[in-house]
């Protein structure tokens, strides 16, 4: 089961303390010497909404590109996707991720433009990105709720998703983490309805301690990847209450436990997210596992 590590880029983008560049990079090498493989680890957004993320393009410069790992950047508009292709092509990452959000009034407030205008957009991103070499993604956004006009209706996301057109892969994310177990296998339903044969991908976050409920039910549902990240830290910068993702160490070992193999390594991936969490300046990172410790425990 894959895990795609969002804490450089979604971890960080909702935390006060904004991290040197050299920090950051440090963060995606230590990511990698825990197994993971898939890491989204920039966000070309305006800097002055997100300063976490002003240094996007020193970040893809400087991380490590060992064989088989695959960096992903998130972009909102063709501004966006302009800044990667002005890159050096070695300094791209390998895929973006573009978000459309699936209600009117949040898709306002994050992107400026309602959600079909949002969907216009990435069309035309989409189209460009592939001509460039880059994988792209859809991401869903507020698919399970909206924290300022409440229920989404299923419909209304198979609308967007079939609204789309060409897919590598599309994720479904609870942004403000308000999903339940039921909602994951109605909309991985219409998922497959609007968007048949698209590999699907899920982003939690844990606002309501529902997250790990909806991972384990959206990969008994065939889900290719779930989101997460070190230390369970981030949220939405533009969704009142949005508090961390899903932690990638407690989710490698519910993955792990359950004989869904991730290749982490779940003490180091643990160390990790307390280190990141000490380096954010924070008592306390959400992760269980930094405190828990593995089971079973190591020899001794």
């Amino acid at each position: 089961m894959e895990i795609v590590e969002v804490g450089p880029r979604d971890g960080l983008q909702n935390e006060k303390r904004v991290l040197p560049t050299a920090t950051k990079i440090e963060y995606v090498e230590r990511a990698l010497a825990a197994g993971l493989r898939r890491l989204e680890v920039a966000a070309f957004a305006r800097p002055d909404r997100v300063p976490q993320m002003a240094d996007a393009e020193d970040v893809l410069r400087g991380v490590p590109r060992p064989e088989g790992v695959r960096y992903v950047a998130l972009v909102l508009n063709g501004r966006g996707l302009d800044r990667i292709l002005a890159l050096d092509p070695i300094a791209r990452p390998h895929e973006i991720n573009y978000v459309v959000v699936a209600t009117d009034e949040f898709a306002r407030r994050n992107q400026g433009m309602d959600t079909m205008a949002s969907l216009d957009g990435f069309r035309s991103v989409a189209e460009r990105a592939r001509g460039a070499g880059l994988g792209v993604t859809l991401t869903v956004a507020a698919a399970f709720g909206c924290p300022f006009t409440g229920e989404v209706k299923t419909d209304r996301v198979r609308a967007v998703i079939a609204g789309a057109g060409p897919l590598d892969e599309l994720c479904l994310a609870d942004t403000i983490g308000v999903g339940v177990p039921a909602q994951v296998i109605d909309l991985a339903a219409a998922a497959r309805e609007a968007a048949p044969g698209v590999p699907l991908r899920a982003h939690f976050h844990n606002t309501r301690n529902t997250g790990y409920a909806n991972a384990i039910t959206a990969a008994g549902l065939g889900f290719a990847a779930l989101d997460a990240s070190l230390g369970g830290i981030g949220g939405c910068p533009f969704a009142p209450a949005a508090t961390g993702n899903i932690a990638t160490e407690d989710l490698a070992y519910l993955l792990n436990r359950s004989g869904l193999e991730t290749g982490v390594a779940v003490p180091r991936a643990a160390g990790t997210g307390t280190w990141i969490g000490a380096e954010l300046g924070l008592p306390q990172v959400p992760a269980q596992l930094g405190r828990a410790g593995d089971f079973p425990p190591p020899a001794a």
